[in-house]
C-alpha cells in the first residue's frame, strides 16, 4: 500500500504537469475535445474535481461556488454523474488555458500538501455518499488528467502518454479501495439486476487479482477461493479508456487490451449493465 500510495502522489504531480503542457500548448482551446466539450471545457472540469478535492482535503475550505453542489453530491449514482458535471460547469465560467493551468497547479500541490501525513486507506466522503480512501481520491484525480488529456491530445493532434501502472490506480486504489469502505448509493442503478449471482475475476499486469460479486442488488469483492463466472484480464491503459467510453468493447477486445474468459463468459454483458463506469455507451435512457 505504502508504495501505491507513493506512486499515487508522484503521478497526480506527473500527469498534472503533462495535462497542463498539453492545455496551454494547444494551438485553439476551442476546439472539441469530446462530442460536447473543448479543450478548455474538458480542462475546467478537471479543475472543478480539482478543487472539490482541496475542499475534501482541506476542510473548512470553500473554492466551489456552485448552488446545491453538496446535496446533489450526496444523492448521485454512476448514471446521474453527468448531471453534477454539468452543474459544475455552469457554475464555473473560466476558460483562459493559462489560468486554468495555474490553478490546476496550486490545487493540486494543495492536496499533495494536505494528504502528506495522511494514512492511505484514510476514508473521504464523496458522490452518492460513498467512502473512498485518500488514496483513491488521489488515484481518481490521476485517472481524471489521463482521460481527459486523451481526449484533449486527440484534439490538440497532440501524442498523450497513459502508463499503465499510472492507469491501474483508478482500480486498484479507487474503485476496490471504495468497495472496501462503503459504495453508498453510487453503484445504484434503474437498470435490470441479473437473477443471479454474478462473480466476475479481474487481473493485470499492474493490480491484485479480484474478484468482483453481483447479487441481491450488492456489489461486494469476494474472498480469493471465490468460483468466478468470468475472468476479465485487462491492460489498465486502455481498459479505463474503454470503462469511460472512449473506445468500444470491440476494439478493445479486437486489439487483446481486454481479453475475456473463464466458464461462463456470457454473463459479463448483465454485470457491466450494473457495476460500470460514468459512460454513454452503457447508461441507460
Amino acid at each position: 500500500m505504502t508504495q501505491q500510495w507513493t506512486l499515487a502522489r508522484s503521478a497526480l504531480r506527473g500527469a498534472g504537469a503533462r495535462f497542463r503542457a498539453l492545455l496551454t500548448g494547444a494551438d485553439d482551446p476551442r476546439a472539441l475535445a469530446t462530442r460536447d466539450w473543448t479543450i478548455a471545457d474538458s480542462a475546467a472540469h478537471v479543475l472543478g474535481i480539482a478543487l472539490l478535492y482541496v475542499e475534501l482535503v482541506e476542510p473548512g475550505t470553500r473554492l466551489l461556488d456552485v448552488p446545491g453542489l453538496a446535496e446533489v453530491m450526496s444523492t448521485t449514482n454512476v448514471d446521474t454523474v453527468a448531471d453534477v458535471n454539468a452543474l459544475v460547469l455552469r457554475h464555473f465560467a473560466e476558460r483562459d488555458p493559462a489560468v486554468l493551468a495555474a490553478a490546476l497547479g496550486d490545487a493540486i500541490e494543495r492536496i499533495l500538501a494536505a494528504t502528506a501525513d495522511m494514512a492511505p486507506q484514510t476514508p473521504i466522503p464523496w458522490l452518492g455518499s460513498s467512502l473512498v480512501p485518500v488514496s483513491g481520491v488521489v488515484s481518481h484525480l490521476v485517472n481524471e488528467l489521463l482521460v481527459h488529456g486523451w481526449d484533449m491530445a486527440r484534439a490538440a493532434r497532440r501524442p498523450w502518454p497513459m502508463p499503465d501502472e499510472e492507469a491501474a490506480l483508478y482500480w486498484d486504489q479507487f474503485f476496490l479501495g471504495m468497495l472496501r469502505l462503503d459504495y453508498g448509493t453510487l453503484l445504484n442503478t434503474s437498470l435490470p439486476m441479473p437473477r443471479r449471482p454474478i462473480a466476475v475475476r479481474f487481473r493485470s499486469a499492474h493490480t491484485p487479482e479480484a474478484t468482483i460479486m453481483l447479487g441481491d442488488r450488492r456489489v461486494w469483492i469476494a474472498p480469493d477461493e471465490q468460483p468466478y463466472d468470468v475472468r476479465v484480464t485487462f491492460r489498465p491503459a486502455r481498459f479505463n479508456l474503454m470503462l469511460f467510453g472512449r473506445i468500444g468493447t470491440a476494439t478493445a477486445a479486437l486489439r487483446r487490451d481486454v481479453v475475456v474468459g473463464g466458464p461462463r463468459p456470457w454473463r459479463l454483458p448483465a454485470f457491466l449493465r450494473v457495476v460500470h463506469m460514468p459512460n454513454g455507451r452503457l447508461a441507460p435512457a
